[in-house]
């Protein structure tokens, strides 16, 4: 089964975000900006879940 997380980033900062994820087995499957009052990066990462997270 798979996990998923969105994280909310600029593009100052969304490079240092995604290698700090990767480090933790996360990849990026998804990026987009989101434009409603203000523009930000959207960044979708998924992972295999870890069941001894949840057991």
């Amino acid at each position: 089964m798979k996990e998923y997380r969105v994280i909310e980033a600029d593009k100052k900062n969304a490079e240092e975000i995604m290698n700090d994820m990767a480090q933790n087995g996360w990849e990026v499957v998804d990026v987009t900006y989101w434009t409603k009052w203000d523009v930000c990066l959207l960044i979708t990462f998924v992972r295999e879940r870890r069941n001894d997270l949840y057991d």
